[in-house]
């Protein structure tokens, strides 16, 4: 049953809707969706809509998680930074497609349930810290591509720093609480950077050094769990 709820859902909320690299397609229809969403929720897990997770976070919509991946134009070599890893979903997706990923995500809570959803065969290839995704990865970096699943104020300059020649970072950036543009920023030599934005969205705020401040923010120590 799931799998025909994820072919209706790619056909009906994502291709129709534009997106239209097989890669993406294919692992959208490869990752269950309805085991990244809180119990009571499965039956709302092929909704085109974010679902609560926990600690005021959010699962993406489907269609924004294929476009934001699509924006990436990832490759099977490629290795991709996700800072606001959540529940695993979007983690999920790229390492259907991307060779490794590297997911950071500041509650610990949901860091540790998102690695043991990912602990199976299938996501062999993805790993998951705790701590302040604003700062990057740098002991991983440089990456090919880097995904940010919260709106911040700015740009984290670690990010941008974090890319290969060529790497490409997708972005919520604006005010929060309100929509954000979703910028998509390709590195172009050393101090380079080409900007294009991808249209609206929401996403929760991007907490920490480089991002929105809270008190109990996270620091810059990094907790593995994958």
């Amino acid at each position: 049953m799931s799998a025909d709820a994820r072919a209706r859902m790619v056909e009906r909320q994502i291709a129709r809707r534009g997106i239209a690299d097989p890669k993406v397609l294919d692992a959208m229809r490869a990752v269950p969706r309805e085991e990244f969403v809180p119990t009571h929720l499965r039956g709302q897990a092929y909704d085109d809509r974010a679902l609560p997770i926990g600690e005021g976070q959010t699962i993406s919509q489907p269609y924004v998680v294929a476009l934001m991946t699509e924006a990436l134009q990832l490759s099977p070599g490629d290795r991709v930074l996700e800072v606001g890893v959540g529940s695993g979903y979007a983690a999920a997706v790229l390492g259907q497609v991307a060779s490794e990923v590297f997911g950071i995500e500041r509650h610990e809570a949901l860091a540790r349930a998102a690695a043991e959803r990912l602990d199976a065969p299938a996501y062999a290839n993805v790993r998951v810290v705790a701590g302040d995704g604003t700062l990057g990865w740098p002991d991983e970096a440089p990456f090919d591509a880097i995904l940010v699943s919260a709106g911040g104020p700015e740009v984290p300059p670690a990010l941008l720093e974090q890319l290969v020649d060529g790497g490409r970072l997708v972005i919520p950036v604006g005010e929060e609480g309100a929509a954000q543009d979703l910028l998509k920023i390709v590195r172009e030599g050393p101090g380079g950077y080409r900007e294009e934005s991808l249209g609206k969205v929401q996403f929760v705020p991007l907490i920490g050094d480089r991002g929105w401040r809270e008190e109990d923010r996270p620091s810059g120590t990094q907790r593995p769990f994958k």
